[in-house]
């Protein structure tokens, strides 16, 4: 990525799974893992870079899991999306410590912790260099974090989503299970599609294909790796048509 291209960049969606806020633990929160992609996202905005996020709950509970054991549906994808409410609220703290204003943006009203989801007003608040994390899935069941986040950087005009992983890129094969995985520079989405490369699901993609919004999948285990894939450094996959 050229210096040219670094610099318009001027609004990003980052994507992180809530297993990302687990750190080294095996469910919930790690505080130390949550501040530090905190001062990832402040090295980011104070490049001048206007930041939305869409953090997921799995890290807390997961509504296919919840449905696989039982539970019905409609209400385990609620309780999930409750789940992105919670780690939200942990992100916007953690800013907040580094003093940057933060807003949480549920798409199920809860007014006392949460301002509900208003397009215009979440683009004023990005316009005033407020992070914005957007919570509660797309407030319906049956669609994932990957899919709200891929609909609110469209709805926000955003120029890229930035997915931050646990692998450096995109893969034939899981890399952690498989030696010889290979890892893919670029990727286009039907490529994502027919080889099931898992990078997001269907919807999201197709979402992401049809708006022509660029996909960069990147680990957010590497220190200054938000930072890095804006400058164009770094490893990472970029998918795009």
């Amino acid at each position: 990525m050229a210096e040219t291209e670094q610099k318009s960049y001027k609004r990003v969606m980052l994507k992180i799974s809530g297993e990302a806020l687990m750190g080294d633990t095996a469910y919930g929160l790690h505080p130390p893992t949550v501040q530090r992609i905190a001062r990832e996202v402040k090295i980011v905005h104070d490049m001048g870079v206007e930041i939305c996020m869409v953090i997921g709950g799995g890290n807390i509970f997961r509504g296919l899991q919840g449905s696989a054991q039982g539970m019905e549906r409609t209400t385990a994808d609620y309780m999930g999306m409750l789940a992105t409410v919670m780690n939200a609220l942990a992100m916007q703290s953690a800013l907040e410590e580094l003093n940057i204003h933060t807003r949480v943006i549920s798409a199920i009203t809860m007014n006392e912790i949460a301002e509900p989801y208003i397009r215009r007003r979440a683009v004023r608040h990005l316009e005033k260099k407020r992070v914005c994390i957007f919570a509660a899935g797309t407030g319906n069941p049956y669609f994932t974090t990957d899919t709200a986040a891929t609909l609110r950087a469209n709805e926000m005009a955003c120029e890229a989503i930035l997915k931050g992983t646990k692998v450096d890129g995109v893969y034939d094969k899981d890399p952690t299970k498989h030696a010889d995985a290979v890892r893919y520079d670029e990727v286009t989405y039907d490529e994502v599609l027919q080889k099931h490369l898992g990078v997001m699901d269907a919807s999201a993609i197709a979402l992401a294909r049809d708006n022509n919004l660029p996909i960069i999948v990147f680990s957010l285990d590497e220190p200054g790796g938000f930072k890095g894939i804006l400058a164009g450094e770094g490893t990472y996959t970029r998918v795009s048509g």
